[in-house]
């Protein structure tokens, strides 16, 4: 969950895959965006302070999710041929030709209770998203001041590089900047905020996944 919210901000950061600097040094470095952010610590202190502070929603959210698990398992079970608590898209298709109307009435069941957890986690999702897009607004002065520090003048992300030796990847180093520039971050948006508001082209954060629901399908174009 945390992390398609992180990635979802942090990929509209311009600037935060390919960095050049002035300096004539033919440094190459790798660095990962968004994993720069989810090592923070001022990262690690907002959701900690989100944990605690809505605490009696997540956890009212938590045990209703655990009931929509035990009643949507075995009823999606009934479609798993092979065992595997899993639908494929072969056992969904011959779900859909033989059993059709009652495999739609369970996806409409588990859309209602996805709908549902999102109302009841609304609050703390939306404080992790103002805490997000503050954080990942620090991302390119971070990224400009370490790329600056170490002369380095091209930055790619590591799944960019053929091969990278650990000490090529600056991704630490920008997390650590990161906290200095930004050491404490804010989980109370202001009246009328809305997600992109800080800079970002970003549109509004995700809403946090439900957990698994046990024998239900990889894919789910119809209720998702």
């Amino acid at each position: 969950m945390h992390k398609k919210i992180l990635l979802a901000a942090v990929l509209v950061a311009p600037g935060a895959i390919i960095v050049a600097t002035q300096a004539q040094a033919q440094t190459v470095a790798v660095a990962d965006p968004e994993a720069a952010v989810e090592n923070s610590k001022v990262w690690a202190a907002a959701q900690a302070e989100i944990g605690t502070t809505y605490k009696t929603q997540l956890d009212q959210a938590k045990t209703r999710s655990d009931a929509i698990a035990a009643e949507l398992a075995p009823l999606y079970k009934k479609f798993d041929t092979n065992g595997d608590n899993q639908l494929s898209q072969a056992e969904i298709a011959a779900a859909r030709s033989t059993r059709g109307a009652e495999l739609a009435q369970i996806e409409a069941k588990e859309k209602a209770a996805q709908e549902e957890l999102g109302r009841m986690t609304a609050q703390p999702s939306r404080a992790r998203a103002y805490a997000v897009e503050q954080i990942t607004s620090k991302v390119n002065e971070a990224v400009t001041n370490v790329v600056k520090s170490r002369n380095i003048s091209v930055l790619i992300r590591p799944n960019a590089a053929f091969f990278a030796s650990p000490t090529a990847d600056i991704t630490p180093a920008i997390s650590a900047e990161i906290d200095r520039l930004f050491p404490k971050a804010s989980i109370t948006p202001p009246a009328g905020w809305q997600p992109g508001q800080q800079g970002q082209q970003a549109a509004a954060a995700p809403a946090p996944a439900a957990p698994a629901t046990g024998a239900k399908p990889k894919k789910q174009p119809e209720s998702r």
